[in-house]
């Protein structure tokens, strides 16, 4: 992959009109998309969803570039549930051990890994979800089980629930079979 253009930082004025009690998931393209005072500001009240791709791709134009935010804790101390593909894992914690992603930071922690399903490490427990592999195109399969996942948790599921629900969603979409 390749980055053309980085776009606009998110400041706190963007996103002072989502309503509290709120559930938000965000999802950076690039590091710095959020930053800890936009960050620090949604959570006032709200609960925070983010998707790890942001965090682990460099901020500059050329080929994309994988490494460690340096702002990771103060960022992740304002985030309630951390979604990561298992490269994201990989580069941020140098895991995808439920021991590793304990230690990252937010409460609830969610390792998609495609076909093979999920991981999720919440309330000191780890919990894997298997899925069906289905043939056909991925792309979007994350973002799909991350809205599915937090709609779950917003409706008061626990995380592995969310989390099987959420994977027999995306399961669903990809294979045709929603209805």
């Amino acid at each position: 992959m390749r980055v053309d253009r980085v776009g606009d930082v998110w400041e706190p004025d963007d996103v002072s009109d989502i309503p509290r009690g709120a559930w938000v998931h965000l999802a950076a393209l690039l590091r710095g998309d959020f930053p800890v005072r936009t960050l620090a500001a949604l959570a006032r009240g709200r609960r925070l969803s983010l998707d790890a791709q942001g965090l682990t791709r460099v901020r500059a134009d050329g080929p994309l570039r994988l490494e460690t935010d340096p702002d990771l804790p103060q960022l992740l101390a304002h985030v309630s549930i951390l979604k990561l593909a298992v490269e994201e894992a990989e580069t941020l914690v140098g895991s995808t051990e439920a021991d590793a992603l304990a230690t990252i930071g937010p409460p609830e922690v969610v390792v998609t890994f495609g076909s093979r399903g999920s991981r999720v490490v919440a309330g000191g427990r780890a919990t894997d979800v298997g899925a069906r592999a289905v043939d056909a195109d991925p792309t979007g399969s994350g973002d799909m089980f991350a809205a599915a996942y937090l709609v779950g948790r917003a409706a008061g599921h626990s995380p592995p629930a969310a989390a099987r629900r959420a994977t027999a969603l995306v399961g669903a979409l990809l294979s045709g079979n929603l209805r």
